[in-house]
Order: C-alpha cells, then sequence, then structure tokens
C-alpha cells in the first residue's frame, strides 16, 4: 500500500475530497483537515504534521493563490523573493519525510476576480518551478490544465474550481501520483 500525503490550499481541499477515491485502496491518503492557505501558513504546519508526513511514498503539495493575491492594492500578499525562499523550505522538509514530493502550479483565476491576477499567478509559477526542479520535485501543471477552460473550471467565485474543474484536477492528481508510486 502506497502512503500519499494532500497538502494544499482550498484548491486542494477540493480535489482532495475525490483522488482518495479515485487512487483506491491501494493507497492510504492523509491530508490536513484545514486549508494550507499561503507558504508560511504551510511551513508552519510541517511542524504540527510531522509524525503524519514521516515515511510517505507521495507529498502531493501546492501553495501559491493566496501568496500571488493583492488583498490591500499594495502588491502580493507574498513578495515573490519570500515566496520562492519559503517554498524551498517547505520542498525540503517534504523531501526528508516522502521518497517523492510532487508540486501542482497555482491555478488560474477568472480574469475579472478583483485580487487576482493571472499574469502575477503566471509570475510566481514560473519562478518557483525551476527551482523546485533544481531539487528533483515532480511539477504536475495544473495552471496549464485549467486556463484554457477558465469559463468551464472556475466557479462563479471567481477563483476556486467548479464541478468539472475538480473532477479534471482531481484526475490528473491522480494520475501524477500513479505515474510516480509506479516508479518507486
Amino acid at each position: 500500500m502506497y502512503k500519499i500525503a494532500l497538502i494544499g490550499d482550498s484548491i486542494r481541499l477540493s480535489y482532495g475530497k475525490v483522488v482518495p477515491e479515485l487512487l483506491g485502496e491501494d493507497y492510504q491518503v492523509w491530508q490536513p483537515t484545514d486549508n494550507c492557505r499561503f507558504s508560511a501558513y504551510t511551513l508552519r504546519g510541517m511542524w504540527d504534521w510531522q509524525k503524519e508526513l514521516d515515511g510517505m511514498d507521495v507529498i502531493h503539495w501546492n501553495n501559491g493563490l493566496w501568496d500571488a493575491c493583492d488583498l490591500f492594492d499594495d502588491g502580493p500578499f507574498t513578495r515573490p523573493e519570500v515566496y520562492v525562499d519559503t517554498m524551498k523550505r517547505i520542498a525540503g522538509i517534504m523531501q526528508k519525510h516522502a521518497k517523492k514530493v510532487i508540486f501542482a502550479t497555482t491555478t488560474p483565476v477568472d480574469p475579472r476576480n478583483p485580487h487576482d491576477s493571472n499574469d502575477r499567478i503566471q509570475l510566481f509559477n514560473s519562478l518557483i518551478v525551476p527551482e523546485l526542479e533544481k531539487m528533483g520535485i515532480i511539477i504536475n501543471d495544473l495552471h496549464s490544465l485549467v486556463y484554457p477552460k477558465i469559463d468551464e473550471y472556475i466557479r462563479e467565485d471567481r477563483l476556486h474550481l467548479s464541478e468539472v474543474g475538480v473532477a479534471a484536477a482531481s484526475a490528473q492528481v491522480a494520475d501524477a501520483i500513479r505515474k510516480v508510486c509506479e516508479t518507486l
């Protein structure tokens, strides 16, 4: 039986309900009950989750929507250089607990979202992906899955995945996990 952890923000909360079912009984899936929000919140959570994460085969993780949002019209919630540093720290900690780590890129938003910008989200993705790849982290590009179908895959709230978006993301997450487990 493969031991899997799902960690991430509210996008993970949505696909986290479906992925365990898609993976089936050969996979034991653990995930925090709370929304892991922004990268610094997740970094802090890594302390609390050490016992659960130890000995994982795969950790699948996402952070970025909170970090890239601009709530106060003064720039992103997390400065890009802080985001990259924090994410690299999280990745390093995860690598100590799991055989393999998968990072899911930050999903786009409806362009009418008042606090988020797809250009800023893409900037955050473009900054973190090469750094994580250098560390041996596997990339699951959820951004590229959702972006061409924003109208279909993003809910009316202009941020979260719609029902069909959850189904598509869940299938891609489960496939990514299965492919990595096949290499273990």
